[in-house]
């Protein structure tokens, strides 16, 4: 399969509006919905549960069962308290980040539709440069240009209302993906772009296959531990995002070094059962598809745990695309590392044999 081929326009477009599209951390159905038109025609029928997670399922009456996955959820903020003055203190929904806060401008989802915002912060004239307070949660605000908290409340905003950046997709140098939320509604693009390969490529799978689209990983990888004990899989091979150590202010000795542009991260660690994970690497060497190694002391941090440690134990193994600036506005990934992530699972898919028990014991 030729890398240069897997990306077409109308993947674009999808991607484009899938990223776009807000789905903070409990609050993914309108992405779910994008992401389930787009695979519709490349599935034989879905599965969703209580709490918005969304499966394409190829083969259903399959008993043997292997899973891809992606999480669809992106970080958020909440709003926490509302000052007499009509200002908004905030408290995290995921793993937030204070320190790019002030000057962004916010997107706050009301039953109204959304209310625009911004982080305000005091001009550089105004502070103690002596001893300047750096943005923490408790002095970070957002200003919607009103004057009272009843103003506020007008309208539609209230404690608990949720709240996202508007930055929007664009492309780099031609070959580097930026936005918000690449962390991981990449993935879910990614594993969605392998069913329709498959699709396209007539290939008849002899077993089923599952492609999980998780909700709520950025809280404790809870879509994922609640549709694995749906679906029962044997097998689950997860896609997430990774650190690129190479910029700056990054230390290689605590972090690894993977860099984007340098094709998939395979990552070693205990979740990581080792026969799946060589059958990717043996599959990466086979199809000369670059990749490169990561390890992980006691978790992953992914959904890849909640697969690994459900169900008495299911095979799984992590495929992760290198991201620069994680959980910022900015996350920047290369468009042929995604492509390649996409060609290896793919490729990995087509070799696992029905019925692979991954024992070590055979």
């Amino acid at each position: 399969m030729n890398t240069k081929s897997i990306l077409n326009n109308e993947s674009m477009a999808f991607l484009e509006s899938y990223l776009n599209n807000a789905s903070p951390t409990g609050y993914e159905s309108s992405g779910q919905k994008i992401w389930m038109e787009y695979l519709k025609p490349y599935v034989d029928t879905f599965i969703t549960d209580t709490y918005g997670t969304a499966v394409g399922v190829i083969n259903p009456d399959a008993p043997f069962k292997v899973v891809i996955e992606g999480h669809a959820d992106e970080i958020s903020w909440y709003v926490n308290y509302i000052t007499d003055d009509g200002l908004i203190y905030v408290i995290r929904n995921g793993g937030s980040d204070h320190q790019i806060a002030p000057s962004k401008r916010v997107n706050i989802h009301t039953k109204n539709g959304i209310v625009k915002g911004v982080f305000g912060w005091p001009a550089i004239h105004t502070r103690n440069r002596d001893k300047e307070e750096n943005p923490k949660i408790s002095n970070i605000f957002i200003d919607l240009g009103c004057e009272t908290k009843e103003q506020v409340e007008k309208l539609g905003v209230h404690v608990g209302c949720v709240i996202t950046y508007p930055d929007e997709f664009e492309i780099l140098n031609e070959n580097k993906f930026v936005c918000r939320a690449i962390d991981n509604r990449m993935g879910g693009f990614m594993i969605a772009e392998v069913a329709r390969l498959l699709h396209e490529n007539k290939i008849e799978l002899p077993f089923g296959l599952y492609i999980t689209n998780a909700v709520q990983e950025e809280v404790g990888l809870r879509g994922a531990e609640m549709i694995t004990q749906t679906i029962k899989p044997n097998v689950a091979i997860i896609t997430d995002v990774c650190h690129d150590s190479t910029t700056p202010m990054i230390d290689k000795k605590i972090e690894g070094e993977t860099k984007i542009g340098k094709g998939p991260v395979i990552t070693y660690a205990p979740a990581v059962q080792n026969n799946l994970r060589d059958l990717i690497i043996d599959t990466a060497e086979e199809k000369e598809i670059p990749f490169q190694r990561l390890a992980s002391s006691r978790v992953t941090g992914t959904d890849t745990d909640a697969f690994a440690y459900s169900n008495g134990g299911v095979a799984s193994a992590l495929i992760s695309l290198p991201l620069r600036y994680m959980h910022t506005t900015v996350e920047m990934v290369h468009k042929e590392d995604v492509e390649n992530v996409i060609k290896l699972i793919y490729e990995t898919i087509v070799k696992i044999e029905n019925n692979e028990t991954f024992s070590y014991f055979k």
